[in-house]
This record gives structure tokens, sequence and C-alpha cells, in this order.
């Protein structure tokens, strides 16, 4: 199998009232390329913290993180900023769509950060939405789109770039149970048409039982 990501004696706290709250102590896991893999563990245990520091958002006090063979964490800041951009996606549990752009001009913000060219980020936008089943409403804004459409795009932006790997905190937390489905179908398809690789924090049990793997915080 092809390692797409190897987490090695993690630890991350945080100063709290004068005293230190460990959060991540000695956290190891790793992660094949194409898998779906779930986070689990109760609310504040610390699976946001852990997206973010796979995610370069946040940094921890001690391990390593590999993501294709890189290490994010020996990068200055541009190259970080750079690898951030090529090679990870993002969705949070709020869609984080800007409120004032379509649906297609918020598919398009991660190639206009990498500095792609119009024409082929355009056709690549299009072709998302037609995947995530939202390209008749690529020109409406997102106080036009229902909530799950509105994922559906944070979907599509998510993998605008072509990421090796999507992070995903809560992604069907704001959604009804419906949509919720409809959207864990819709990251098997990703999956399965593009590759990309999915770790996901989550309380969904549905959710969880749809990923290949399950990796408890405890």
């Amino acid at each position: 199998m092809d390692t797409i990501l190897e987490i090695s004696h993690l630890n991350k706290s945080y100063s709290s009232s004068g005293e230190q709250l460990k959060v991540l102590q000695d956290i190891s896991m790793d992660m094949e390329r194409g898998e779906i893999v779930a986070i689990n563990g109760p609310s504040g245990i610390g699976k946001t913290t852990l997206l973010n520091i796979i995610g370069t958002l946040d940094e921890a006090d001690s391990g390593e993180i590999t993501i294709s063979g890189q290490n994010p964490l020996k990068m200055n800041d541009d190259k970080l900023s750079l690898f951030r951009a090529e090679n990870l996606g993002f969705v949070f549990q709020f869609h984080y769509l800007l409120p004032e752009f379509t649906a297609l001009e918020n598919v398009l913000i991660p190639a206009k950060i990498l500095g792609i060219e119009p024409s082929e980020a355009n056709k690549r936008a299009e072709e998302l939405l037609h995947a995530v089943g939202v390209y008749e409403r690529r020109t409406h804004k997102p106080s036009q789109l229902s909530g799950g459409e509105r994922q559906r795009i944070a979907v599509a932006r998510a993998l605008m770039n072509r990421p090796e790997l999507v992070l995903a905190d809560e992604p069907t937390g704001n959604l009804d149970p419906d949509n919720g489905s409809r959207l864990i179908d819709l990251i098997e398809k990703v999956r399965t048409d593009y590759g990309q690789s999915f770790l996901i924090a989550t309380h969904s049990r549905s959710l969880s039982a749809a990923c290949d793997r399950v990796f408890t915080l405890n």
C-alpha cells in the first residue's frame, strides 16, 4: 500500500489559567492513499486540534508528521503555504462560503491562490460542480442555496486543486439526516472518481460506519 499520512508521537498542549492543558498525548497513526478514515472520540478530546495540526493550521509541541513523503512541520511559512494549497483540502462543519460570491466563484478560490490559468480553472470548477450535483446552481450565492447544496459546494472547493488529502471536521454536523446521508455518498463517490484520501473527524455513527477505518482518541 502507498502511505499518504504518517503521524508519530504527536503532542499538543495549551496554557489555560496558568496551567498546561494536554490535548494530544503521544498520538501515532498512519493512513493509506485512497482511504477514508474517521477520527472518533468525545467532545473536547482533540479531534479538531489533530486535524488542524495535520492541516498545518496549528503547530504541535513535538512529534513528526509526513504527508506524501514531506514533513510540513519543517517548512518555512512560504513553502508551507504553497504545500497547503497544493496538497490539502478542507471541509468544515460550517461551509464558510463567501456570501458575496456565486457557487462557481467560491469553488474557484483555491485555484486563484495557486495562480492557475483562468480557463483551466473554470473548466475544473464546472466539472466538480457537475460531480457533486449542483452545477445548475453555479450562479447562485450561498443565501440562495440549501444547507446540503452549500456543503456540496464546499466539498467541490476542497477538491479544486486536486489535493492529496482532504481533511473534514464534522462535515455532516449541520445537516439533517437525509442531507448527511447524501454527503456520505458524495465522499465515497469522490474517492472512487478522483482517488482522494479523506480524514474525517465526526460524531456521526453512520459516517464512521461508511469509512474504511476508525481511529479513536481517548
